[in-house]
C-alpha cells in the first residue's frame, strides 16, 4: 500500500525546478526543494518517535517551513494538527490534552511555557520551528538525508485533525482523511480551472482549512505556484497583482482592497480569478469590486468538517449573495428543521451534505459523530440555507443563530440584508436575546458609517412594512465594529453574551 495523499502529490508535481512558494522577501522553494526538505523533516519526525497515526501538534507562525512540515507529516504517516498562534497556554492545554500528540512544535522563545503544558500532559517531545528556517526541528532535520520512503497510508486513514471554532462549547477535533483532502483538491482544480501556469497570492493563515488545504493542496496538486505573504496587506497585494492570476481571500480582504486607491482595472487586468469564502460577502462588496476591477468575485462555501461543498462557476454566472452550485461528486440537500424531511425547493432549512470530502467524524466523540449524521450518510452542517430554482445555494445563517420569537422562526440573514441597504449603515448582525414575553427578542447590532446620523427609530421605521412585524427588532444597538474571528466570520455567540441582559429589567406581561 502506498501513501494515498503523498503519492498523489508526487505523481502530479511538475519538474523539480518549478517554483512552488515564492515568499515576499524570502528564499524561493522549488518543488524539488519541497521533496528534499520534507524528506529531511519526515526523517526528523521519525527520530522524535513519531509513528503512523500519531498526532503532531503545531503552533507556529506562518512560514514556508511550516508548509513543508505539513507535507512531512503526511509523508511520515502522522496526523497534522495545526493550532492558532494566538491560543494561550490555557487553551493549548485543552487541545494537547484532548489530542494527545506525540510531538508538539512551537515557536522559538515560547518553548518554556509550551514544555510545561506538554510534559504535564505526557507529551514525549517538544520542538521549535521559526520563520527564518530556525528552531530545533530544522537543526535536527539538517542531520538527516533528503531521501525518505513515504509511510504507507490508505484513503481512510487520518491525515489531519482540525479543531472547530467551539462557539457553542468546547472545540471538537474534525478527523480529515487522506481521501477527504485529495478528493477536494482535485475537485477544486477542475472547478476553478487551476493550471500549472497559475500563480496564487497566499495571504491567509495556515492553521485553517481555507489557507492550508484549499490553497496549499490545490496549488500543489495542480503544479502551480504561490506568492507567499505572512499576512494580509492591501498595498502589497495590489503590488503583486501583475505577477499573479488567482487570489483566495475572505470578504474582509475585498473590503480593504476596495478602500485602497491602487485597486483599478489596470492593476487587476492580469488576474484570472478572485475567490472568496469563510464568511458571507455583502452584495454591495461584490458589486463595488466588479465595478472597480471588471472581475466578479467567485464565492464558495465550505467548512472544517467538509472542505469545500459548493462554488459559483469558474465559467458562467456568479450570483451575488449565493455560494453557487454543489461541486461535482458532492450532494447537497435542504431538510426541514423540524422533521428532518426534505424541504421544498426554495424553502429555508438545514443544509446537509454527502460526498468524499466529508470528514470521518469527531475525534473520540462517537456519540456526537453519530448525532451529526443521518442514517443515509448525509452530514448535518448546522447551517441554514435554501436552493433557488437554478440550484444555487443561499446561506441564511447558522442553525444556532436562528431566532425563535413568540414561537415564530426569524432568520437573521433576511433582516440583516434589509438593514444593510439603509443609508448610513456599514453592516449589521441580528441576534436573539432572552425575553420574558417572547422567549427570544430580535436585536440588531449595527455599525454606523462615519458621520451618519441614523438611529434606532430610523432603522425600525425603515424595516416596518418590509418585513413581518414579528421580525422587527425590539432593540437596535450601535457599535464601532462587529467581533470577528481570524477568518472574518462575525462572532454572534460573543454578541449574544454581550447583550444577554438587554431585556433583564423588562417585566413579563
Amino acid at each position: 500500500m502506498t501513501n494515498h495523499l503523498a503519492s498523489s502529490m508526487r505523481e502530479r508535481m511538475p519538474g523539480p525546478g518549478k517554483i512552488f512558494i515564492d515568499p515576499v522577501g524570502g528564499r524561493r522553494l522549488t518543488y524539488g526543494d519541497l521533496i528534499g526538505l520534507s524528506g529531511r523533516m519526515a526523517n526528523a519526525l521519525v527520530d522524535y518517535g513519531v509513528r503512523p497515526g500519531d498526532r503532531v501538534a503545531v503552533q507556529v507562525e506562518k512560514s514556508v517551513e511550516a508548509i513543508v512540515l505539513y507535507i512531512a507529516c503526511v509523508r511520515a504517516g502522522a496526523v497534522f494538527l495545526p493550532l492558532n498562534p494566538a491560543y494561550t497556554l490555557v487553551e493549548l492545554d485543552y487541545f494537547i490534552g484532548d489530542a494527545e500528540p506525540k510531538l508538539v512544535i512551537g515557536a522559538p522563545g515560547a518553548e518554556a511555557g509550551l514544555e510545561t503544558v506538554a510534559l504535564a500532559r505526557g507529551v514525549d517531545a517538544v520542538a521549535t520551528l521559526g520563520t527564518e528556517a530556525d528552531g530545533s526541528l530544522m537543526e535536527r532535520a539538517a542531520h538527516f538525508p533528503a531521501a525518505f520512503e513515504d509511510v504507507a497510508r490508505g484513503p481512510d486513514d487520518i491525515a489531519a485533525l482540525l479543531y472547530t471554532s467551539g462557539t457553542t462549547g468546547r472545540s471538537k477535533g474534525a478527523m480529515l482523511t487522506h481521501d477527504n483532502l485529495l478528493s477536494n483538491a482535485l475537485t477544486l482544480i477542475d472547478a476553478w480551472q487551476i493550471e500549472r501556469s497559475d500563480v496564487l497570492i497566499h495571504a491567509l493563515p495556515i492553521f485553517h482549512t481555507h489557507g492550508l488545504f484549499v490553497a496549499i493542496n490545490t496549488v500543489m496538486m495542480a503544479g502551480a505556484s504561490m506568492l507567499f505573504l505572512p499576512k494580509f496587506d492591501a498595498g502589497e497585494i495590489i503590488h503583486l497583482l501583475p505577477r499573479a492570476s488567482v487570489l483566495m481571500g475572505v470578504p474582509t480582504f475585498y473590503v480593504r482592497l476596495l478602500q485602497h486607491p491602487g485597486l483599478t482595472r489596470e492593476a487587476a487586468r492580469h488576474m484570472r480569478l478572485f475567490i472568496s469564502g469563510s464568511a458571507p460577502m455583502l452584495p454591495e462588496t461584490f458589486q463595488a469590486f466588479s465595478e472597480r476591477t471588471g472581475h466578479a468575485i467567485l464565492e464558495r462555501y465550505g467548512m472544517t468538517e467538509t472542505g469545500m461543498i459548493t462554488s459559483n462557476p469558474s465559467e458562467g454566472e456568479r450570483i451575488a449573495g449565493t455560494v453557487g452550485l454543489p461541486l461535482p461528486g458532492v450532494s447537497v440537500r435542504i431538510a426541514d428543521t423540524g422533521t428532518g424531511l426534505p424541504a421544498l425547493r426554495g424553502d429555508i432549512g438545514m443544509i446537509e451534505v454527502k460526498g468524499p470530502n466529508v470528514f470521518k467524524g469527531y475525534w473520540r466523540l462517537p456519540e456526537k459523530t453519530k448525532a451529526e449524521f443521518r442514517e443515509d450518510g448525509f452530514f448535518i452542517t448546522g447551517d441554514l440555507g435554501r436552493l433557488d430554482d437554478n440550484g444555487y445555494l443561499r446561506i441564511v445563517g447558522r442553525g444556532k443563530d436562528l431566532v425563535i420569537s413568540g414561537g415564530l422562526n426569524v432568520y437573521p440573514k433576511e433582516i440583516e440584508a434589509e438593514i444593510d441597504l439603509l443609508d448610513g449603515v456599514v453592516e449589521s448582525a441580528v441576534i436573539g436575546v432572552a425575553h420574558a414575553d417572547f422567549g427570544e427578542a430580535v436585536v440588531a447590532v449595527v455599525v454606523r458609517a462615519e458621520g451618519a446620523v441614523i438611529d434606532e427609530a430610523t432603522v425600525i421605521h425603515a424595516l416596518d412594512g418590509r418585513v413581518a412585524r414579528f421580525k422587527l427588532p425590539k432593540r437596535v444597538v450601535f457599535v464601532e465594529g462587529l467581533p470577528r474571528n481570524v477568518m472574518g466570520k462575525v462572532q454572534k455567540a460573543s454578541l449574544r453574551e454581550t447583550y444577554r441582559d438587554l431585556f433583564a429589567n423588562d417585566q413579563k406581561a
